[in-house]
């Protein structure tokens, strides 16, 4: 799993604290050195290069601009990758509630990347009562 700019490095470390229990990583973009521009790679660059990896990626955003731009948008299609993106509320929320919604909420994004083929976009609520909310892409 990826995490990207949009994101603190804090939830990837969390998340991934919790979920390599369960045979899968979390990384944060920052982290990933196979990046060649590391934390400054375009969102183009890093669909990109998780297209082209052999290993199974997701990723999760803090910004839903990454839907409405019409390349990205064709990138993240053709790349087959489930997407998350952080509803606009965690904007005001704090970063140890957000990390343990993440936690929290990992079932939830398992359970739908297993069920729905890629390309497939979610949102994340902020609500612990409220489904992820399937996103057109």
């Amino acid at each position: 799993m990826l995490l990207d700019n949009c994101t603190a490095p804090v939830f990837a470390s969390t998340l991934d604290g919790f979920i390599s229990h369960f045979g899968h990583r979390a990384f944060h973009i920052k982290d990933v050195t196979e990046l060649p521009r590391g934390r400054h790679s375009s969102d183009l660059e890093w669909i990109e290069f998780l297209r082209q990896s052999n290993d199974v990626w997701l990723f999760i955003s803090g910004d839903m601009r990454v839907l409405r731009n019409k390349a990205e948008r064709a990138a993240l299609r053709s790349a087959g990758l489930h997407g998350f993106v952080l509803a606009s509320s965690y904007q005001k929320t704090p970063l140890h509630l957000i990390a343990a919604t993440l936690v929290q909420r990992w079932p939830d994004i398992e359970q739908v990347t297993k069920l729905l083929a890629p390309p497939a976009m979610h949102e994340i609520p902020i609500g612990k009562a409220t489904r992820l909310r399937p996103l057109p892409i």
